[in-house]
């Protein structure tokens, strides 16, 4: 994909995930961060199998030479929930919604940084330059400003 196409997706997918912080933390402050988590992917299945029809199309494999998928590719879900049930706990703490996001920009930007220089998960390897961390410095200073000044 393009960059000009590529930018406003990753933008969409930041507010998306604000957006579903803030909506789970509200519903596990009527019930409880574990409920939450379970609601949301439960929603979330149902919203991916009414997708999968319209917007399935078959893709080479990524798995080994077989063709095969290999089957920890699957557990990405296991995050995913476990990120929904701490931002909700976060959320309803003293951080606030902003000071969790930028803390979870903060926790991506550093573990996507280490994943891109080691290719782990089998992410293309990236060399680590002065910018990257002038960048996450930068992120990191924000997180403190907004966590600190609140």
């Amino acid at each position: 994909m393009r960059h000009a196409t590529v930018f406003p997706l990753a933008i969409a997918g930041g507010v998306l995930l604000t957006l579903m912080t803030q909506a789970n933390a509200v519903l596990a402050g009527y019930t409880d961060p574990l409920y939450a988590s379970w609601a949301a992917h439960a929603i979330g299945a149902l919203v991916a199998a009414a997708l999968v029809p319209v917007f399935a199309r078959r893709a080479p494999a990524p798995g080994p030479d077989d063709g095969r998928v290999p089957l920890w590719y699957y557990l990405g879900g296991v995050p995913g929930a476990l990120v929904v049930v701490l931002s909700a706990i976060a959320v309803n703490s003293e951080l606030a919604l902003a000071g969790t996001v930028a803390l979870m920009l903060t926790g991506q930007m550093i573990f996507g940084t280490v994943s891109d220089h080691l290719g782990l998960l089998h992410t293309p390897r990236r060399r680590v330059t002065g910018m990257d961390l002038a960048v996450a410095g930068c992120v990191l200073a924000g997180s403190v400003l907004i966590v600190a000044g609140a």
